[in-house]
């Protein structure tokens, strides 16, 4: 399976099967859309007459059709799918915990209108985790990680800030976990801003492997949809927080998550905005809401979305070539190191490498299932009490059991996309958010571009 594009000037081929692209001239563009479905005989006819003033012969066309051969024999196009009979086997490859999301407040400070969480309290489940139950749910984690020696865990909420000394504790217990159990730790912060002094950039900076950090953008997008308790903007009082915590923070990782809604389909200028405020490392996430929703993004709006996400590569492109480059998390594509084949088959790891621990203990797939009853699958004390709800996500879920993934050219770069999603806009884990694959098909083109620009740039 191929996929041709033209961007910016190139003209692209991603073979979807191996994983191979290749930026080529507009008559190798055109032999390869005619390949499969046409005759030597009738693609040089075609060719022959589309470029007759541009001097094409015969025997350029002949070249060219011996280049795909070759490529084709190499695996490199036009190449098997090696892997739809082994997704099974993959995924059981998955069973093994790695990850866990700590819900250390279920409530916030911040009253965002689009919030997934019910505001933060998760369908009125609201409370602070306590010191106990958060060092009981790392030890779940250390108890059911295997051999897996790298483990990871998220403080979330709500906003974990409202409950920082517990954080701290935790992760001076992890520390001391790693002595006793041989692993090694990665925590993770993610915080709406408003609380940060600094004890939290300290503590942040040298003990968190990444911090995540909620802004939407210019201050009239931002302040339109995150607000206080008391309906007022909040964009002048992360500001300065988030400035303070990026300079301290050196080269450690670090990112700006920011969401984009009907209010600002025009998200590009947020994007950049949040650069030219210094933050070089950003995201920026399309609005999930039910339908009617005054700030729901639509089907009519994706062929502006999609010219949004390709003014967006064209000016990070520009910036990068003035030396003033700056990083989009969706564009972050690794060609010839990851992540690696059992990542791309079976997704994320939701409800099989990784669970979410609310305050009391109990345990879901993931974060966005917290307070939907009919997922909860256990506990951090009696552990997995609910294996038909896992058995889901451990049998199925992935790239081949999606309804819409098979034969499509982006399912070794998305892993079938978030089965969340699927699951609240269509029912069902396995029936893919359409509009979300649509925006993320785009994403995928334009990193593709970026990196082929790259790679030109370099010879």
């Amino acid at each position: 399976m191929i996929h041709q594009y033209k961007l910016n000037g190139y003209n692209i081929v991603m073979d979807a099967n191996s994983g191979s692209v290749h930026s080529v001239d507009d008559v190798a563009y055109d032999i390869i859309g005619m390949y499969e479905g046409s005759t030597a005989e009738e693609i040089t006819d075609s060719i022959l007459s589309k470029y007759a003033e541009a001097g094409i012969t015969e025997a350029d066309i002949s070249e060219v059709l011996e280049d795909i051969e070759a490529l084709k024999k190499e695996g490199l196009l036009f190449s098997k799918d090696p892997f739809e009979e082994i997704a099974g086997d993959i995924k059981q490859k998955q069973s093994v915990l790695k990850a866990i999301c700590l819900h250390v407040a279920h409530g916030c400070n911040m009253d965002c209108e689009y919030c997934f969480a019910g505001k933060g309290e998760y369908s009125g489940k609201a409370g602070l985790m306590s010191l106990e139950v958060g060092k009981r749910a790392l030890d779940y984690l250390v108890e059911n990680s295997g051999t897996r020696r790298h483990l990871e865990v998220d403080f979330f909420g709500g906003e974990p800030l409202l409950n920082w000394d517990v954080c701290k504790e935790l992760v001076r217990y992890g520390r001391e976990l790693e002595k006793k159990h041989d692993k090694i730790f990665n925590f993770t912060l993610t915080t709406n801003g408003v609380l940060i002094d600094d004890d939290v950039i300290d503590f942040s900076n040298r003990e968190m492997g990444n911090v995540v950090l909620s802004m939407d953008g210019r201050r009239e997008t931002h302040d339109r949809m995150r607000k206080s308790k008391t309906g007022d903007g909040t964009y002048d009082a992360i500001m300065d927080n988030f400035k303070r915590l990026v300079d301290d923070r050196g080269t450690k990782e670090y990112y700006m998550r920011g969401t984009y809604t009907a209010y600002n389909k025009d998200f590009v200028k947020d994007v950049i905005h949040m650069a030219d405020s210094g933050f070089k490392e950003t995201s920026m996430e399309p609005v999930v809401c039910f339908a009617g929703e005054p700030y729901a993004l639509t089907e009519e709006d994706v062929p502006y979305l999609e010219e949004q996400y390709e003014k967006l590569a064209l000016e990070m492109l520009k910036r990068r070539e003035e030396g003033e480059g700056f990083n989009f998390y969706h564009y972050n594509v690794d060609l010839t190191g990851g992540p690696c084949i059992y990542k791309r088959v079976a997704g994320c790891g939701v409800g099989t490498e990784y669970l979410a621990v609310t305050p009391t203990g109990d345990l879901y797939p993931c974060h966005q299932f917290v307070g939907d009853d009919s997922m909860l699958v256990g506990n951090i004390y009696d552990g997995i009490t609910h294996d038909e709800v896992l058995d889901v996500f451990r049998q199925g879920n992935n790239i081949y059991t999606r309804d819409n993934c098979s034969d499509c050219w982006a399912k070794l770069y998305c892993a079938g996309g978030c089965a969340a999603n699927n699951l609240h806009s269509n029912g069902d884990i396995n029936k893919v958010y359409d509009f979300g694959c649509r925006l993320h098909r785009k994403r995928i083109e334009c990193a593709i571009m970026l990196k082929v620009a790259e790679e030109e740039s370099q010879e």
